[in-house]
């Protein structure tokens, strides 16, 4: 029983017996044979790939771990397509710059740095694949390729050059994965690009430049942005649009979790309540035109071009505290229109009535005529009611005694209409006081006069749209005084000529589409009181009320002419004071 169990642990040992140093040395030799044989058949592969090269003009050298170009000693000239991905390059190598027929260069997954200006002789490159690298610059000159496809993604890219807008044959763009914080404008100008990925960097906003283009992709999920602009609307031919792990606020997450169709249905809506917002700068859409309106038989007559008014009502407490432009302020209650003698009677009754006859073909008329001919025809018809009103009212103050007495009213049935009527009450007895002066002042006055003096204002008013439109590039409506009534373009106009000259601007917001009469009348003031400053001599210089009211377009005209004729030496002077 001892001996086979001593004969077990006998085997057991001889079992586990360690091999002595010489096994140990043949080993090591056994493993240092195996990798010469991986290293001569690695070499020997890496020459059949390049030789493979020289007969097909393909380049294939991916993944082998090099950091070298090996391709020295072969004729390569010709080659169509390189792969170098998923290698340990430094730098593009200098050889792949002199293969002029080359038109694919894939250099995925590398330690390239920068990209030589040698790669400009490339003149046949259509796709370039440099992703993940440490690319941090993309050069300008390699917009000067031909290029169609060009990825760079998972970079460290801070920005785009704007040069990147010469590549006209660009079709496909991905610059994901980087650091970029603004979008250039000048990608608007890829009219061939199908394919835009933007994913996962540091963007802010979209240019809404990108409208004009006819992009199938599009792929800006995992930045910072808020909105989309409404003139997206306009990529008729989108058929993916991703956008997650974004803040968005216009349209909301909820929206956008629904998909594309929903979207757009939104982007659609948003831009009707723009092209509807009167005080926005987006200006061509305003100028819709109506036909004249009925005539008034208040005193609402004396106002003709008055909006119902820009405060919306929103925030406010009562109606008694809300701010209007039918409301003149009290430093504008004096300024009256003037008055008419008794030879301007017949010609005023001689015009309404030309004007009756042709009532029935009245739209039919205006529907032919050009935009000047159909606001002369509004303004005569005004003018002519205002002559009218004004003649009875000389009538009955002729009849009435030398002393000045209130006018009869009807009574009043609430707190704002009675305020009302209390300031035209103010106005009439100012009238009847200053009647008599005005009468005396102008007694030659006819209608042929007042259409020439019509006349030369609206062609002074055509020259201030001129001035506006080529220095801040919009198109204003037809009414421009209602364009300039709450100060925003004007103080914008005079941003552009100084700027900063103007440091605060209200400006309308969604909440709230309309400026109140406080915030219009600081726009105006703030324009104006950049104008003195900039140089704009006293006797040129406009009053508030005149753009306010929008009843001295011609001298808020005189006004914007002397702003930019002021010579170039003056815009500084602002920063100066």
């Amino acid at each position: 029983m001892a001996s086979s169990q001593g004969s077990v642990g006998a085997v057991t040992i001889q079992n586990n017996h360690i091999p002595s140093g010489p096994h140990w040395s043949t080993g090591i030799n056994q493993y240092q044979q195996q990798q010469q044989q991986q290293q001569h058949h690695t070499a020997r592969s890496l020459e059949r790939a390049l030789e493979d090269a020289v007969c097909s003009g393909i380049l294939n050298l991916s993944g082998r771990k090099l950091r070298e170009y090996p391709g020295t000693n072969y004729d390569l000239t010709d080659t169509t397509q390189a792969d170098l991905s998923k290698n340990r390059l430094t730098e593009i190598p200098p050889e792949l710059c002199l293969f002029a027929p080359l038109e694919s260069l894939n250099l995925y997954h590398n330690c390239i740095k920068c990209i030589p200006e040698a790669i400009i002789n490339l003149q046949m490159l259509t796709y370039l694949d440099i992703s993940r690298n440490l690319l941090s610059v993309l050069p300008k000159y390699l917009f000067n390729l031909p290029l169609k496809v060009l990825l760079v993604s998972n970079n460290k890219l801070v920005s785009i050059p704007e040069e990147i807008g010469r590549s006209k044959e660009l079709m496909e763009l991905d610059v994901s994965c980087n650091e970029i914080q603004i979008l250039p404008t000048q990608v608007g100008r890829l009219q061939a690009l199908r394919e835009l990925n933007i994913r996962k960097n540091c963007l802010h906003m979209l240019p809404e430049e990108l409208a004009d283009l006819p992009l199938i992709r599009l792929d800006f999920s995992c930045n910072k942005i808020t909105e989309i602009p409404p003139a997206y609307r306009k990529l008729s031919q989108l058929q993916t649009i991703i956008l997650d792990n974004n803040p968005m606020q216009s349209p909301p997450a909820q929206i956008c979790l629904k998909g594309k169709v929903h979207i757009f249905k939104y982007l659609n809506i948003q831009a009707c309540r723009i092209e509807k917002k009167p005080d926005s700068l987006d200006l061509p859409t305003l100028g819709k035109r109506c036909l004249p309106q009925p005539f008034l038989t208040d005193m609402e007559d004396f106002y003709p071009n008055k909006n119902p008014g820009p405060d919306s009502g929103i925030g406010s407490d009562n109606g008694d505290k809300r701010l209007s432009t039918t409301e003149p302020s009290d430093d504008d209650t004096v300024s009256l229109h003037s008055q008419v003698s008794e030879i301007a009677r017949a010609d005023a009754l001689s015009l309404l009535s030309k004007m009756d006859s042709c009532k029935g073909s009245d739209k039919e008329h205006l529907a032919d005529e050009d935009d000047d001919e159909l606001k002369e025809v509004v303004d005569l018809r005004k003018i002519a009611v205002q002559l009218l009103q004004q003649e009875q009212q000389n009538l009955k103050t002729s009849q009435s005694d030398s002393e000045p007495k209130w006018p009869e009213v009807p009574p009043v049935f609430n707190q704002n209409e009675e305020r009302r009527r209390n300031k035209y009450l103010r106005k009439d007895y100012l009238k009847v006081g200053n009647r008599q002066e005005y009468s005396s002042t102008d007694p030659s006055f006819t209608i042929r006069r007042k259409m020439e003096h019509l006349r030369e204002e609206m062609e002074q008013i055509g020259l201030l749209r001129q001035n506006i439109e080529s220095r801040l590039k919009v198109l204003l409506p037809d009414d421009v005084g209602a364009a300039l009534m709450d100060g925003v373009v004007l103080c914008h106009l005079a941003n552009h000529i100084s700027p900063r000259s103007v440091c605060s601007i209200h400006v309308p917001s969604p909440a709230v589409p309309k400026l109140s009469m406080a915030k219009c009348r600081r726009n105006v003031e703030n324009f104006l009181d950049a104008c003195k400053r900039l140089g704009v001599p006293q006797d040129k210089l406009c009053l508030p009320h005149h753009i306010l009211e929008e009843r001295g377009l011609v001298k808020v005209g005189v006004t914007i002419q002397a702003l930019l004729d002021l010579p170039m030496s003056k815009s500084p002077h602002l920063s100066s004071v």
